[in-house]
């Protein structure tokens, strides 16, 4: 006998649901705002939760994350009376069980209900067998419910070989995710490769990743085992893999089918036999649209996906990440360990963060050089462009508007992506201009302090128009 929890707030909906369930042999609990449903689903126990997604009080796919880390993990399957393809994609991605639209027969929501609950005793059925494992997540701080999902997609990628691809904007952490599945697979005690695409040069890059024979060009004065044959039998590492060159993409779609190259200027072919993890911030899709990435090569990476959320969107983990890295930094420079003012964590949190995890530590370390001695850390010590943009939207979102003007403002809204993508730019122009006067144009601290590579650093500052004074 399961138990079923139904979020809302139509109760003929309730009650014809609970009917369905009732007729099962099922248990039903019914709540008709969204607080409500959320609250019983965190505190309760129970198999299966659904969800209205347009809710008196909210939006249902925005507590979907919620519901998913309550402690009975229950199956949720998405309603909603809107037909909306980006809204069954969105709910998809977020671990949705199923997304069903209102008027739905009564054969489709009992399949849906007896599948979901077929796959929850499989599961538990499995997870029961699994001996426990502690996972390895070096340098991966926090315990939000979209990194929780992020580490148990590392755990089930670490059980087996297949390529892992793994996605996320500039920051997010890409390369600590790779060496987390590389640790915790059955090939750790093997190498781990890492090559970098965006530095690799033209006129070199098949020498670096296949080696070359002693003669075989001008300066290659003796045998050099390339990167590919160094990850026999460990992992390589493809970072950036949206910058490989086309001219390599079909001899690498061969390397990872066959295992097998051969060297520059060698007439044998050479094996290597490794596990594949490789990571872009770049569409890839958009990219073979265009005919810049070969789509016979994406669906090779494409195997075993692990999608890396923005550090805006795990807010939670913010306290967390900041008490370690000032540790760590205080530790570093042989400091007394530092406190948090109350405002200097809301300024933290309240950030959007575009670079990310990597900005976030960054700004950190300038932080404590800021303070030195200081006990406590204040917003004062952050960046001013950080303090600027979190104080300029406080104000924003303190204004208020006549009725009549907020219904034309609400009417002349842009879509929330595009939205997000003006501030992110704003931010990441904002972002390089006080790294490029923080380091006196000095590119090779610049890429140290930013963490990016020189290539990528030159082509963000010539995206956004800025010049270098010398």
């Amino acid at each position: 006998m399961a138990k079923i929890l139904i979020i809302d707030d139509e109760e003929m909906m309730c009650a014809t649901l609970s009917t369905l369930v009732g007729r099962k042999k099922h248990v039903a609990t019914s709540a008709m705002t969204l607080k409500e449903g959320t609250e019983l689903a965190v505190n309760g126990d129970f198999d299966v939760v659904f969800l209205d997604v347009k809710m008196p009080d909210g939006n249902g796919l925005d507590a979907l994350p919620t519901i998913e880390a309550s402690p009975s993990n229950p199956e949720v399957i998405i309603m909603t009376g809107f037909g909306d393809p980006n809204g069954a994609e969105l709910a998809i991605k977020c671990g949705a069980w199923d997304y069903i639209e209102k008027g739905f027969s009564i054969k489709e929501i009992t399949l849906s209900l007896e599948r979901a609950l077929q796959y929850r005793k499989e599961k538990q059925e499995a997870d029961h067998k699994r001996k426990p494992v502690r996972l390895q997540r070096k340098n991966i701080i926090g315990n939000s419910p979209a990194l929780n999902k992020c580490l148990d997609m590392v755990a089930q990628a670490a059980e087996s070989d297949a390529n892992v691809f793994i996605t996320g904007e500039t920051g997010t952490g890409k390369e600590l995710f790779a060496r987390a599945v590389y640790e915790n697979s059955l090939r750790s005690e093997e190498n781990f490769v890492v090559v970098d695409c965006t530095s690799l040069p033209e006129t070199l890059v098949e020498s670096l990743l296949f080696g070359h024979e002693k003669g075989s060009f001008t300066g290659a004065d003796r045998a050099q085992s390339g990167l590919v044959r160094q990850a026999h039998k460990g992992t390589l590492f493809l970072d950036e893999v949206g910058e490989l060159p086309m001219s390599l993409q079909k001899s690498f779609l061969r390397v990872l089918q066959e295992h097998r190259f051969r060297p520059v200027g060698s007439n044998k072919e050479v094996e290597s036999e490794f596990r594949l993890i490789a990571a872009t911030n770049r569409d890839l899709d958009a990219m073979v649209e265009s005919g810049e990435f070969r789509s016979d090569l994406l669906f090779r990476l494409r195997t075993f996906i692990i999608e890396l959320p923005p550090l805006r969107e795990r807010r939670e983990d913010i306290k967390e990440l900041a008490r370690y890295n000032i540790d760590k930094f205080c530790n570093q420079y042989g400091l007394d360990s530092k406190g948090f003012s109350p405002e200097f964590l809301e300024t933290l949190i309240n950030y959007p963060w575009p670079g990310n995890v990597r900005e976030f530590v960054n700004t950190l370390e300038r932080s404590l050089t800021t303070a030195r001695f200081d006990q406590t850390l204040y917003p004062k010590h952050l960046p001013s462009h950080i303090r600027v943009q979190v104080r300029r939207a406080e104000m924003e979102a303190g204004s208020s508007e006549p009725a009549e003007e907020s219904k034309l403002v609400i009417g002349s809204l842009p879509k929330l992506q595009e939205f997000r993508d003006k501030i992110y730019a704003q931010a990441e122009k904002e972002y390089l201009l006080e790294l490029m006067e923080v380091t006196g144009e000095n590119i090779p601290e610049a890429c140290r302090i930013s963490g990016l590579s020189q290539s990528r650093l030159y082509a963000l500052l010539k995206k956004n128009s800025i010049s270098r004074t010398d």
